[in-house]
């Protein structure tokens, strides 16, 4: 769903799941706001085993954003609000994302602070072009999903309570994270690999530590979290790379088993309230590659959002259970960024796509070359100032005044 561990650069590799075609037309709608939407939790986490807190589950708490459900039929039942499935969970139970569960009547987070990933990367790989260039984002992650997106390039760690997989994983305070992101010299941390929503209790503790000490937070995040949710986040969220799936209500239902309007609505309002934000979007052949959709889509980008917002198109490459699609091709992805510029959008770019690529930002005011990249690394830096050494119009972005490289 988000930044991917194959298609951004990574070098890590998994074992591929068997590959399952299939035709978008065949897919099931699920659905999206069943009563109890949950599944039954996995061996070990079910009611009665050890509480939260202790030596042997140091992952378990007491989770943010649960409310009482009153359901006369399974008494003790609770609302989890954390993101727009809204899951209703009976006692036992465990909601869509696979991590959050109703034990006793209260809902609790079952990977506080267990993480499956820590590692110091460039921030153009998450991706970020206009928020502090040439920088190095902190990346976390735990496990866990409210999305299964059936093209899902981190399925192992995101999907890994429906596939039956147990991540490597280790067990971190905020406070461990925090001193790991400065010890390894980065300016930000990235929530990020899986939804941020899931574990956004850990995430919001190590966030108000993070700006403690002068470090950024980035979300790279599908969007859909509740009101209640990003009013939590947004006084410590710097900047979010957004998942834009696609801009219809079928592709969101039938692909990732959610809706389209709470991720609509998410990206409005971190952008009202000052987020920095970047969009991504992976072309899928078959499935969200409609020139007319992707024009509907960079319409919406530039009157919705700002027509100066960037907008990622990155390259499907075959993974979970579309394992038998084709790559995306080069002259979609060009075909797709020459729509966006068409209708406004100033900042489009082509990633994962070595024969297609377009990394490098240019004035949206005169069309001089600002900043170049390669690798995602920045190699040229003509700012001055955060302007255009030509016209002086101000690059739209976060931390742009200060160059990475030597000019």
């Amino acid at each position: 769903m988000d930044d991917r561990m194959h298609s951004r650069g990574s070098q890590e590799t998994f074992t591929k799941a068997p590959a399952v075609p299939i035709d978008p037309d065949a897919i099931p709608p699920e659905p999206v706001r069943a009563n109890f939407p949950g599944e039954e939790p996995p061996e070990g986490l079910r009611v009665g085993d050890l509480g939260p807190g202790t030596e042997a589950e140091p992952n378990i708490r007491q989770a943010l954003l649960g409310e009482p459900f009153d359901d006369p039929v399974a008494p003790g039942s609770v609302r989890c609000v954390a993101c727009a499935h809204r899951c209703v969970l009976r006692p036992g139970r465990t909601g869509i994302c696979g991590v959050r569960q109703n034990r006793g009547g209260w809902l609790y987070t079952l990977v506080y602070g267990q993480v499956v990933v820590t590692k110091s990367e460039p921030v153009e790989k998450k991706p970020f072009y206009h928020f502090l260039p040439g920088s190095d984002a902190f990346s976390v992650a735990t496990q866990g999903c409210n999305f299964h997106c059936s093209y899902c390039q981190n399925w192992q760690i995101s999907q890994a309570h429906r596939e039956g997989l147990v991540p490597s994983s280790r067990n971190v305070t905020p406070e461990e994270v925090v001193g790991e992101a400065v010890s390894a010299g980065v300016r930000s941390i990235a929530y990020t690999y899986v939804e941020p929503t899931v574990f956004i209790e850990f995430a919001l503790d190590t966030m108000s530590r993070a700006r403690a000490v002068g470090l950024h937070n980035i979300f790279v995040t599908n969007g859909y979290m509740t009101p209640q949710a990003l009013d939590l986040v947004v006084p410590y969220l710097d900047a979010a790379n957004v998942d834009l799936k696609a801009a219809n209500e079928r592709f969101y239902r039938r692909v990732c088993g959610a809706r389209w309007e709470p991720v609509r609505d998410s990206i409005v309002e971190m952008r009202r309230r000052g987020v920095w934000i970047e969009l991504t979007t992976l072309i899928v052949p078959g499935l969200n590659d409609d020139p007319r959709e992707l024009r509907a889509m960079a319409e919406w980008i530039a009157t919705a959002v700002g027509p100066e917002t960037p907008w990622h198109l990155t390259r499907f490459q075959p993974a979970y259970r579309l394992g038998d699609l084709q790559p995306t091709p080069a002259a979609t992805l060009r075909e797709a960024a020459e729509l966006a510029r068409e209708v406004g959008l100033r900042h489009v770019y082509v990633g994962n796509a070595p024969e297609a690529e377009a990394a490098t930002t240019y004035c949206a005011r005169c069309g001089e070359l600002l900043i170049a990249r390669s690798d995602f690394e920045v190699t040229k830096w003509h700012l001055v100032e955060g302007r255009c050494p030509r016209c002086k119009h101000a690059l739209a972005g976060v931390g742009l005044e200060d160059s990475p490289v030597a000019v």
